[in-house]
C-alpha cells in the first residue's frame, strides 16, 4: 500500500488559482440560483392559496346541492368536506353568502390576495 503511495509522489494537485476559479464560479451560480428559487416559492405559495380558495368554493357549492334552503357557507359548514391548511387564511367577511363572491385567501408566506369573482373565477 506504501508503494502505491509513493509511486504518485511526482504528480501535482490542484492549484491555488484553479481552486480560486472553481469558488469563484460557484458563487456566480449561487448568486443567481437563489433570487430564482425564492420566486419559485412565491409562486409556490400563491399556487397554494388559489388552489385552497377554489377548494372552499368547491365545496360550498356541494353544501348548497345538499342544502338547498341555506343561503350562507362558512369554513363550519363545509369541515366536513374541506379542511384548510394552517398556511392559508379564507376570510369570507363581506363576502355575498350565495355566491362566495368576495371571500379571500392568503398565504402566510406571500403579500398575495386572491378573491372569488363572478363565477368562481379566482383573481
Amino acid at each position: 500500500m506504501l508503494k502505491y503511495f509513493r509511486a504518485k509522489r511526482g504528480q501535482k494537485g490542484f492549484t491555488l488559482i484553479e481552486l480560486m476559479i472553481v469558488v469563484a464560479i460557484i458563487g456566480i451560480l449561487a448568486a443567481i440560483a437563489i433570487p430564482q428559487f425564492a420566486s419559485y416559492r412565491k409562486k409556490s405559495y400563491d399556487t397554494q392559496a388559489k388552489a385552497e380558495l377554489k377548494s372552499y368554493y368547491t365545496a360550498c357549492q356541494a353544501y348548497f346541492a345538499d342544502n338547498p334552503g341555506s343561503t350562507a357557507c362558512t369554513l363550519d359548514s363545509v369541515e366536513s368536506t374541506f379542511a384548510p391548511s394552517t398556511n392559508v387564511t379564507i376570510t369570507t367577511t363581506g363576502a355575498e353568502a350565495s355566491t362566495l363572491i368576495g371571500a379571500t385567501a392568503k398565504h402566510i408566506g406571500s403579500d398575495n390576495t386572491f378573491t372569488i369573482a363572478t363565477s368562481g373565477t379566482i383573481r
